[in-house]
């Protein structure tokens, strides 16, 4: 009786969401290219966090040095692009990353997803409605911060905000206002947005070149001396560091790589359309690495700008375009960014709390969450969730809020490279429905077996043997939890590494006996458990994309991902942790009972790909 209770429990933490296969007449008729895949892509992904974050990264964590920070962070978004191409290959019908995780990898692994992408979508709400605030009060000479700041300072502790922002909190509750009263982001809004948004970067960019120093790049310590006798603003300045263009050193590169990530976190919008284009196989590997070249050349162009503007140290972490213009001289210039600052900030904060309030309700509808958060209660959830952005806007600095939003992208990264390699090595899996059905019902008679498994008993007979000399051309069940177990014990190796690289950099490269050894060792056993993963045979299903080089570069990304979270702070990790708590407590107490099995009703399709964008959670996240 234990037995079967348990293992109901685990079929149901699997249990994948089924969708009806689309008939022909469904399909829409490719007829997209590349450039229109690239043009779409970029405004999806060029968002106005670069407005902010280039700011807080610079005086904090890397200097002039987040260039370099941002190539790194790029090259690994389009990595994780890659993999979400194939993941979302796999499924039927477009959707966002929960649904594809949903759909191939089951109930427990899409909650985690969807919970985690919920996150990024309610920090970025926080974060934008802060910025918008700073850029408001800058305009008026700084008298609601001075005013709020004198009063509430003293009682703020150490760990929050010097003042409680309540003009973010009133500008939250505004934004859910307004999609409670249904407004609706109109395409001519949409290309004034994008327009006015690359007006101002190139402005901004060609600035710099014109009121840039060089010497901005090769501060010393007598610069920042000099600086801080002289300085008369209301802000403290930055940690000079080292000095020079890398004031941070490596370290620094690595954890700006890791604040930023999230800048490109707008790729799946290129993914679910790239469906619609001639050859998907070629036409989104080109546009997705064209667009995330176009987001670095601009990204890193107006962080080149601002920092050969103002020294890094002197850069306001939470203003720091209009106050640059200011430093130089250029008073007129810094109100006229301002001012369009607010109205982008603005049009991405509308996006963002429709994304989310969109993700919130498919989660509801699956029982996932609580279905009084659903489509007929949606204002509930448009409430709970904005009431939470307005309290973090409140009490947390920008600065906080990011690395939490960090965090939470590279996490969602971390999980879709898991995805890819581990299915790759899986047998076929039915996804519609009916032949789920079908399928269960030729099983039942056969216990402990799979229609796949032709190979004989006696293949079996050697279980290491199997490891690295598989007796079948194709994936089986026994190879395919080979695969599975090597990879959950890949992620735990990597963990290791990565905490080992993190905390104790020094003595790992020095040549600290036992530090040292235990590197090479970790890095053998992972180049041990990878080379079984890729003898293991693979799916030969045709896919319209799939990710070259496996195992090599999933295991790569997720190292990558799993190292860059571990350059957050302690704070940030203890942050990530009760966020991942409250949720499990909600799947365990309440999802798991009120998800029953149902078919996914795939969205109409439609000749512009309106209905497959706005689907995209993570789309409009950055």
């Amino acid at each position: 009786m234990l037995g079967r209770h348990v293992r109901q429990f685990g079929e149901k933490l699997v249990r994948r969401q089924p969708v009806e296969p689309r008939d022909e007449s469904e399909i829409p008729t490719p007829h997209l290219n590349i450039f229109s895949l690239v043009v779409f892509g970029v405004n999806r992904t060029l968002r106005v966090g670069v407005y902010i974050l280039a700011g807080a990264v610079a005086v904090y964590v890397a200097g002039p040095a987040i260039i370099i920070s941002l190539l790194v962070a790029g090259i690994f978004n389009l990595l994780s692009g890659f993999y979400l191409t194939e993941l979302g290959a796999r499924v039927p019908h477009s959707g966002s990353v929960y649904f594809y995780s949903y759909v191939t990898m089951g109930q427990l692994y899409a909650f985690i997803t969807g919970w985690t992408l919920i996150l990024p979508l309610v920090l970025a709400t926080a974060y934008l409605t802060r910025a918008w605030s700073y850029t408001f009060d800058s305009l008026i000479g700084n008298h609601i911060s001075q005013v709020l700041e004198g009063t509430f300072s003293e009682h703020m502790p150490s760990f929050l905000a010097p003042y409680p922002d309540f003009v973010a909190l009133a500008l939250v509750l505004l934004m859910a206002g307004l999609v409670l009263l249904g407004v609706q982001v109109t395409e001519l809004v949409r290309k004034l947005s994008a327009g006015f948004n690359v007006l101002v970067l190139s402005f901004v960019i060609l600035s710099g070149f014109i009121k840039g120093d060089l010497h901005n790049w090769q501060l010393t310590e007598q610069d920042y001396k000099l600086a801080t006798s002289g300085s008369s603003d209301s802000y403290s300045l930055g940690l000079l560091g080292s000095g020079g263009f890398v004031p941070f050193g490596f370290e620094g590169i690595l954890r700006g790589a890791a604040m930023p990530f999230y800048s490109y976190f707008g790729l799946n919008a290129i993914i679910t359309t790239g469906r619609e284009t001639p050859n998907p196989q070629r036409s989104i590997p080109w546009s997705l690495g064209i667009v995330i070249s176009i987001c670095f050349l601009v990204y890193s162009g107006v962080s080149a700008a601002l920092t050969l503007m103002v020294p890094y140290y002197q850069v306001h972490p939470n203003n720091p375009l209009p106050q640059a213009f200011h430093h130089v001289g250029w008073a007129p210039a810094g109100y006229f960014v301002a001012v369009v600052i607010l109205c982008a900030l603005f049009h991405s904060l509308l996006l963002i709390m429709l994304t989310m309030s969109r993700l919130i309700q498919e989660m509801a509808e699956d029982g996932l969450l609580f279905r009084g958060l659903g489509q007929i209660h949606a204002r509930r959830g448009i409430l709970v969730f904005a009431t939470l952005s307005g309290i973090l806007a409140v009490f947390f600095e920008i600065f906080h809020l990011v690395e939490l939003l960090s965090i939470g992208a590279l996490f969602v990264s971390f999980l879709v490279a898991f995805c890819v390699l581990v299915l790759r090595y899986q047998p076929d899996k039915n996804f519609s429905k009916k032949e789920k059905v079908e399928e269960e019902m030729e099983m039942e008679p056969i216990v402990g077996a799979s229609p796949l498994e032709s190979v004989p008993e006696a293949g079996t007979s050697n279980p290491l043997k199997s490891l690295w000399d598989p007796v079948s051309t194709i994936p089986t069940l026994k190879s395919g939890q080979i695969v599975y177990g090597c990879a959950f014990l890949l992620v735990l190796l990597l963990t290791i590494l990565s905490l080992l690289l993190a905390l104790w950099p020094s003595q790992v490269f020095s040549g600290d006996p036992g530090f040292t050894a235990g590197a090479v060792l970790l890095l053998l056993l992972i180049a041990g458990i990878t080379a079984i993963i890729w003898r293991q045979p693979q799916n030969p299903s045709p896919l319209p994309f799939r990710v070259p080089a496996l195992p090599v570069l999933p295991v790569l990304s997720i190292f990558v991902n799993v190292y860059l979270m571990m350059q957050m702070s302690f704070v940030t990790w203890a942050q990530f942790g009760i966020w991942n708590a409250v949720g499990f407590v909600i799947y365990f107490g309440y999802g798991i009972r009120h998800s029953p099995e149902k078919k996914r009703d795939p969205q109409p399709p439609t000749s512009n790909s309106q209905s497959l964008r706005e689907h995209t959670p993570s789309a409009e996240s950055s």
